[in-house]
């Protein structure tokens, strides 16, 4: 598999995260997305949305959308599940990813932030929009997570693979979060695996 990504895109570190879950092995491909190779001919074909990630898998195929990703990752390669069979396991576990998924990353990711600059937002203002809205987020799903060592319960799920790189965020823009002690620890246990650790923007970074 090729993985078109980006070392600070969420939506990417989430794929990487689970692609690391499930032992699978991928080629990295850099989109340096400051430079605007998102917007390239040659990966519009692959993502119309000039998105990363994009993953390549066998015969040619491009998915897009990481939770597009991480569900047909389970469905191919089942072990370990990151989304529940369970009916209603599955509606929680993908109501706590939508959380970040649909409403808190979207409104802080790059063209969102470029906009704003283009419409004489100054880099302040900017930064307190992103942390209103993580804030608005995390105070959800605060309030939505179980009394297990992961969003997911025993193990690491879905929600986890989209709280981290968010919690990412967060920490970049110096997001107050004494008010989350449940996702601080959720996080700290995700982090303290491998799996986790390997996909963190510093260890796949450009040199």
């Amino acid at each position: 598999m090729i993985l078109y990504d980006y070392f600070r895109s969420s939506a990417a570190y989430r794929v990487r995260i689970a692609l690391n879950l499930k032992g699978l092995p991928y080629d990295r491909r850099d989109v340096m997305l400051l430079e605007n190779q998102q917007r390239s001919p040659e990966h519009l074909a692959r993502n119309p949305q000039g998105f990363v990630p994009a993953l390549e898998v066998e015969g040619g195929t491009v998915l897009t959308q990481s939770l597009a990703i991480i569900d047909w990752l389970d469905a191919r390669h089942p072990a370990p599940r990151l989304i529940s069979a369970d009916p209603d396991a599955r509606a929680a576990a993908l109501a706590r990813a939508l959380v970040i998924a649909a409403d808190t990353h979207p409104l802080n990711n790059l063209r969102v932030m470029r906009r704003l600059k283009a419409m004489g937002v100054d880099e302040a203002g900017r930064n307190d929009w992103t942390r209103h809205w993580i804030v608005e987020g995390f105070a959800a799903l605060e309030a939505m997570a179980g009394d297990g060592p992961f969003l997911g319960g025993d193990a690491p799920g879905v929600a986890d693979v989209f709280l981290v790189p968010q919690m990412y965020n967060a920490r970049r823009f110096d997001t107050p979060l004494d008010a989350f002690p449940r996702l601080v620890a959720i996080d700290a246990a995700c982090t303290a695996l491998p799996a986790f650790a390997a996909a963190h923007p510093d260890a796949v970074a450009p040199k």
